[in-house]
């Protein structure tokens, strides 16, 4: 696997001549932050060596090269799921390539159900910590030194600093920010009304089917990562309606601007 990821970001390397710092991966319906980048080059999964495919409707598939302000990046337009049939491995390679690009931060934004009865369709929450329910750990197997530790320590997955940081540009740009606790499950079904009173009294306040794989190889390989999500629909008792995939992409597409504000300011301020 060590062969594939350094081949893979050697080839990305060369592509765009550059080693951006900041890496961002986007959610269900969240690509628009892209709109944002002065893009100097796009890249198709497809032509990427050894990248996965994306399958899901509301993920475009590309790598993107740019500045966001005067930060370079590199943003996935469409992340990769258990639920696909990609193994563990599989989908949080690309992390490890991005690290091998050169990135030391990583921004991770996602689409869940809202478990909190505080919470409302449409809000945006900074997630932080997580709750691991996926059936396959992403470090399970012989672990290579170059990569991570062994037993890596999980005590502060999402950085605090960027936290704080994002709670004052929502302060000083008026937006309602939420905060949280994300659940990950492996899907691709939604939810029943008793899964979600579980996960509730399990302590999270949001459920979702990414991002957990992600940002624990982000932290076995010792990057900085902050991560948002926004509530698409609601799990709490009394509030459960029947929901769709492409409805969840539509609330997603709506709250968009005040995710892709949040992130484009936080990325400017690094």
């Amino acid at each position: 696997m060590l062969e594939k990821i350094k081949a893979t970001a050697n080839y990305i390397k060369e592509r765009i001549n550059a080693s951006p710092e900041i890496g961002i991966i986007l959610g269900t319906g969240l690509g628009g932050l892209v709109n944002e980048i002065e893009i100097i080059d796009s890249i198709p999964y497809i032509e990427i060596p050894n990248f996965p495919i994306s399958t899901v409707d509301g993920h475009a598939g590309r790598l993107i090269y740019g500045k966001l302000g005067e930060k370079e990046v590199l943003a996935m337009q469409g992340r990769f799921h258990y639920y696909e049939g990609y193994s563990m491995q599989e989908v949080t390679f690309p992390v490890r390539v991005l690290k091998y690009v050169g990135i030391s931060h990583l921004f991770v934004s996602n689409a869940t159900g809202g478990l909190n009865p505080n919470f409302k369709v449409g809000d945006i929450m900074v997630i932080t910590d997580h709750i691991n329910f996926f059936p396959e750990h992403p470090l399970r197997g012989k672990n290579n030194k170059e990569l991570g530790t062994r037993f890596p320590d999980m005590s502060k997955c999402y950085d605090k600093r960027l936290q704080n940081k994002a709670k004052l540009i929502a302060s000083e740009h008026g937006l309602n920010i939420k905060e949280g606790i994300y659940v990950g499950v492996s899907g691709p079904t939604f939810e029943t009304p008793a899964e979600y009173k579980m996960f509730r009294i399990l302590g999270a306040d949001v459920v979702g089917m990414s991002t957990v794989p992600e940002v624990i190889v982000a932290r076995h390989m010792d990057l900085k990562v902050f991560g948002v999500s926004i509530i698409t629909d609601s799990g709490v008792p009394g509030e459960i309606v029947e929901i769709s995939h492409e409805e969840v992409q539509k609330v997603a597409m709506k709250a968009e601007p005040k995710m892709t504000l949040l992130m484009k300011k936080m990325i400017e301020s690094l």
